[in-house]
Order: C-alpha cells, then sequence, then structure tokens
C-alpha cells in the first residue's frame, strides 16, 4: 500500500513541477511579443485602441503561459507515474529495492518517451535507443543516491526508536519509584 501512496505523491510533485516549468517558460518566452505591442502603442495615439492592444496582450499572454503549464504538468506528472509505477513494478517483481528498479523504470521510461516522440520510424527507433541507453546512464547514480539516503533514513528512524524505547523504559521506573513513594 505504502508503494500506492509513493506513486500518488510523486505523480503530484511531477505535475505541479510541471506546471511551474511550462509556465515559466511560456512567461519568459513572451518577452518579445510584449515589445511588438509596446512599438504598436507607441504608434497609437487613441487611448482606447491602446488600453485595447494592452488589454489583449495580457489576454494572450495569460493563455500562453497558462497553456504552458498545463502542458508542462501533464508531460512530466505522465513521466512521472510512468517511471515510479515501473520501478514499483520491477520491485515487486524481483522482491528487491535496488539499484537495478531505478536502472529499469528510467530505460524503460525514456525509451517509451522516444517511441511517442513525433517523427519517422527510424527516428523514433534512434529515440527509443538514445532514449534506453541515458535513461539508465542517468538513473544509476540517482538509483544509488536514493537507496544510500534510504539507509541513512532507515538508521535515524531505528536510532529515534530506541530512544524512544529507552525514554519509555526510564518514565516506566521513576513511575515504579513514585508508587513505592507514596506507600
Amino acid at each position: 500500500m505504502s508503494e500506492t501512496v509513493n506513486l500518488g505523491t510523486a505523480t503530484v510533485i511531477g505535475v505541479f513541477a510541471g506546471m511551474l516549468y511550462g509556465g515559466s517558460k511560456e512567461a519568459s518566452s513572451s518577452v518579445s511579443k510584449d515589445a511588438e505591442v509596446m512599438l504598436k502603442l507607441g504608434s497609437t495615439p487613441d487611448k482606447r485602441e491602446q488600453y485595447r492592444l494592452m488589454r489583449d496582450a495580457m489576454e494572450k499572454r495569460f493563455i500562453r503561459v497558462t497553456r504552458g503549464s498545463i502542458v508542462g504538468g501533464v508531460r512530466l506528472g505522465i513521466f512521472t507515474a510512468a517511471f515510479c509505477g515501473l520501478q514499483n513494478f520491477f520491485a515487486e517483481k524481483r522482491g528487491v529495492h535496488d539499484v537495478f528498479n531505478v536502472v529499469g523504470a528510467g530505460s524503460a521510461t525514456a525509451a517509451t518517451f522516444g517511441l511517442i516522440m513525433p517523427g519517422s520510424l527510424h527516428w523514433r527507433a534512434r529515440n527509443v535507443m538514445l532514449g534506453s541507453v541515458l535513461g539508465a546512464a542517468i538513473c544509476f547514480p540517482l538509483g544509488w543516491l536514493q537507496l544510500k539516503l534510504v539507509k541513512k533514513a532507515n538508521e535515524a528512524t531505528c536510532e529515534v526508536g530506541d530512544a524512544a524505547k529507552a525514554k519509555s523504559g526510564l518514565d516506566a521506573a521513576i513511575e515504579r519509584i513514585e508508587g513505592n513513594l507514596n506507600k
């Protein structure tokens, strides 16, 4: 069950990160389009026409940024869901949580997304091969880092758990002493 929660959390984070990236990319690319509007404003003496040009420019910019946010969120969200789903699938089928689950998931996800890229069959086959190799090459160090971080987190959890057990034993001893003093 915790694997499903991890998948959902990672997907939501991927969607929001994609929305942030897509929106900021569109916002920064619309600077040149804003310059065109400013040039038109300078050549138009009518105030109503200037306001209409500004309103139209703002609406178009809003639509571009919103569209970029949605498209970016969907793309990164699907990529994240596919990666985490494959990683959990490999871990469940192999019965082991190790680096190779991350490498396999990264390789398969990148290859799949290389396959759905537009282009000819030859171009797509090249993208699949390149995606597979790059996905594995990038995910190996990331998988190793993930395993080390999980190991450290588990060690810290065990230390905190041992301290809580010791404290609860100390609390029990104090209560026994207080009970004996009250008699």
